[in-house]
């Protein structure tokens, strides 16, 4: 398969026709080897417009749905951001392209250093990964200008806004039932408000569903 052909079909038919305008996640969708961030019995549908599954449950976002999302969070060259659920590391190493520093976070440790494998492949230099629960974010290092999950939520945890520099922002898929929407929140000094985006659904991360009602 012709990977130089798929990436420029995938940006052609999929990330312009979406309303991405910003040149550095246009360029790195164009020459980032996304088929290196899939298990090898994927690449052949690496750059199809869908959730590629890259472990049992888990998936990398829809091409469209990732660059929008980047898009709308407005990352500035200076900033720090983390990825959560970041898989294979495909988002970071798009967001990396756009950031000073990304830390990509993920609960499955095997992903988290399928991840680094990857990114060190594709040349990103600029990010790391960690393993912890996603619902948790990354204290440690915190705070970021920009926090990108890769999935989506049923709910929005306060330790992700709570890792928020002034003006940080955080861009997350919520659930409510089959139909999702993209926010985009913003953090002022003592407060977090959010904006809607844009509609998408993928796979809830795992952790990040609500806990189901007891029925009687």
């Amino acid at each position: 398969m012709d990977f130089a052909r798929a990436r420029d079909f995938m940006v052609e038919s999929q990330v312009r026709p979406s309303d991405v305008t910003d040149p550095r996640i246009i360029h790195a969708m164009r020459t980032l080897p996304r088929e290196r961030f899939v298990p090898a019995a994927k690449r052949m549908i690496a750059y199809g417009d869908l959730e590629v599954e890259v472990a049992d449950g888990r998936t990398l976002m829809r091409p469209r749905d990732l660059a929008k999302l980047i898009m709308e969070l407005a990352p500035k060259s200076g900033d720090r951001a983390l990825e959560i659920a970041g898989a294979t590391g495909y988002g970071a190493a798009v967001l990396a392209a756009c950031c000073k520093e990304v830390i990509t976070l993920d609960p499955n440790p095997d992903l988290s250093f399928a991840a680094q494998a990857a990114l060190e492949s594709a040349g990103v230099t600029n990010s790391k990964t960690v393993s912890t629960a996603a619902v948790d974010g990354w204290a440690d290092e915190a705070a970021y200008d920009v926090i990108l999950v890769n999935g989506s939520a049923e709910f929005v945890p306060d330790a992700w806004l709570k890792q928020l520099s002034p003006g940080g922002r955080l861009g997350v898929i919520v659930r409510q039932g089959a139909a999702g929407s993209a926010r985009i929140y913003t953090r002022s000094a003592d407060a977090a408000a959010y904006r809607s985006a844009f509609d998408a659904a993928p796979p809830i991360v795992p952790g990040l569903a609500k806990p189901q009602a007891f029925a009687f």
